[in-house]
């Protein structure tokens, strides 16, 4: 039984492993501490694997198992982030995405601008949720989602073209 468990969550971990990876990015530019908070988002998504009922998609509780533990990651960190950011992060690219390089930075710059929230729910806008994913995943309200994808879009779209129109 143990070992059909095991099996279990690995396989739909494996299905899944892009969720963890995006959320590291998202919150995370030292590869380091991306490495630390993936590892602790594998323990966090193991210890709580019991409790996945199946009543929503795995890859809706795996965003909210995974957003949690970085924003919990975070908060614990921050008092103790005095490494400045590094350039190299800009250098990883999303391997599913067409994209170019320079687009990808510049949306990821944008991004890494906005409170922790609305990093989230722009990360769960760009792959495609509905509303209510995001409201499920989040705890708000589906039109609380709405308002505040609104605003973070005009957000987002403000600080991209001050960066291609200074």
């Amino acid at each position: 039984m143990h070992n059909q468990i095991n099996s279990e969550f690995l396989e739909v971990i494996n299905q899944n492993i892009g969720i963890a990876h995006k959320v590291c990015r998202i919150y995370f530019q030292n590869a380091d501490e991306r490495d630390d908070v993936m590892q602790e988002m594998m323990y966090q998504l193991w210890r709580s694997y019991h409790r996945f009922d199946g009543h929503s998609k795995f890859s809706t509780w795996m965003y909210s198992v995974c957003l949690n533990t970085a924003l919990t990651y975070k908060r614990k960190t921050i008092k103790h982030q005095a490494e400045p950011l590094s350039e190299s992060h800009h250098q990883i690219a999303d391997p599913n995405s067409g994209t170019n390089l320079e687009d990808t930075r510049l949306l990821y710059d944008a991004i890494a601008t906005l409170s922790p929230l609305n990093k989230g729910i722009i990360l769960l806008y760009l792959e495609n949720m509905s509303y209510e994913e995001m409201a499920s995943i989040t705890g708000l309200t589906k039109s609380n989602v709405s308002v505040k994808l609104v605003r973070i879009k005009k957000e987002l779209e403000l600080r991209l073209s001050k960066n291609l129109n200074p």
